[in-house]
């Protein structure tokens, strides 16, 4: 598509092929699938965010921003769900490997004594960073985080990122996009602020 990003230069070859790949369904009549498909997995072990979809799609059909980010945030749910259940049911099996083909130990233990600390709040605040959400729902599994919980803060979280992302697109088009691919982390990172500093006025006023 024309409106399709390019690939980063410093992007590593077997993700340029992913994200090659992932945009060629971009303007495909099953595209809508392909982005549920890719916020789904992205969730709970694929590299590439959901993004990499919902920008060009937003892009080429403005009309339908909302109802791409609500499929994101739906399927991104689903996949959390899923990334829960491989940290709390498979860690052996399916957990580590995940967490050590990124190299990301330290982070995925960082989380875990986060969660016992902090429960919701860090789903709440990290799945609006930079840090992949992939982590965050494993490591709430294997901190044995409660599910019900966990689905409602990765519905809100995930919710505001992709809305965010699709309504920027929707309201200023093209023009916006670099500005989402480069700043977004730092638009994300200062509404987790917001969000929390709400919460603890609630609390304590």
């Amino acid at each position: 598509m024309s409106n399709a990003p390019p690939p980063p230069a410093t992007r590593p070859g077997l993700l340029n092929r992913l994200y090659a790949r992932v945009l060629r369904h971009a303007g495909s009549p099953h595209a809508p699938l392909w982005l549920a498909l890719l916020a789904f997995c992205e969730a709970s072990f694929f590299p590439l965010p959901p993004e990499t979809l919902l920008i060009p799609m937003t892009l080429s059909q403005r009309q339908k921003a909302w109802r791409y980010a609500l499929i994101c945030t739906i399927a991104s749910v689903a996949g959390g769900i899923l990334g829960w259940a491989i940290g709390a049911m498979l860690l052996d099996y399916a957990a580590r490997p995940i967490v050590h083909f990124y190299h990301a130990e330290h982070t995925l233990t960082a989380l875990q004594d986060k969660f016992r600390q902090w429960g919701v709040w860090i789903i709440l605040f990290k799945g609006l960073t930079p840090i992949p959400y992939k982590f965050v729902t494993i490591a709430s599994g294997m901190a044995h985080f409660a599910l019900v919980p966990f689905i409602v803060a990765s519905t809100v979280t995930r919710g505001v990122r992709f809305f965010l992302v699709a309504g920027l697109l929707r309201r200023f088009g093209a023009p916006i996009e670099a500005f989402i691919e480069t700043r977004l982390p730092l638009l994300m990172g200062i509404f987790a602020v917001l969000l929390l500093g709400g919460f603890l006025a609630l609390h304590y006023l």
